[in-house]
Order: structure tokens, then sequence, then C-alpha cells
């Protein structure tokens, strides 16, 4: 029961500052070609085929990296439950 969502349908807003610390902290997370191409059009002018890009791919950001993005998104969470406790 360990995963289990306290505010349902808050997965969107938890992905969404996934990737907006990660910008913030300088990590190039998203979408990447399996090799190292830069591949923000490659696919669309066919020189790396879409097959070979991975929607979510964090698999180059190291553990430190991703503690770094969940540490700053449970700081957000808790600043807005503080927020919410002070204005009632």
């Amino acid at each position: 029961m360990a995963n289990k969502k306290i505010v349902p349908g808050c997965e969107s807003t938890i992905n969404q500052w996934k990737y907006e610390f990660a910008s913030e902290l300088g990590l190039s997370v998203g979408q990447q070609a399996a090799v190292d191409y830069y591949s923000e059009f490659a696919s669309e002018l066919g020189v790396v085929p879409k097959q070979a890009l991975k929607e979510d791919y964090w698999g180059h950001i190291s553990a430190r990296e991703s503690g770094a993005v969940g540490g700053a998104i449970t700081a957000r969470l808790i600043q807005q439950a503080e927020q919410v406790l002070l204005n009632s």
C-alpha cells in the first residue's frame, strides 16, 4: 500500500514538476535517442527513426541528480501544505 496516492489525480502535476525541477537543475531529460543524436528534429527529418526514441528517458541521470529532483518536489509539497495550514 506504499504507492497509494493520498490525492487522486496528482500524477500529472507531479510529473510536470519533475521536468520543471530537472530543467531548473540543468538536467537534460525527456525524449532521447537510443544513440547519441540530438533528436529534437531528427525524427521529423528522418535522420533517426521514431522507434529509436524513448519518450520518458532518465537513464543517463545519476541517483544523486534524480534524488535532487525528488527532494525539490518534496520541498514544494511541504511548502504548499504549510500554506494551506496557515490559511485555514
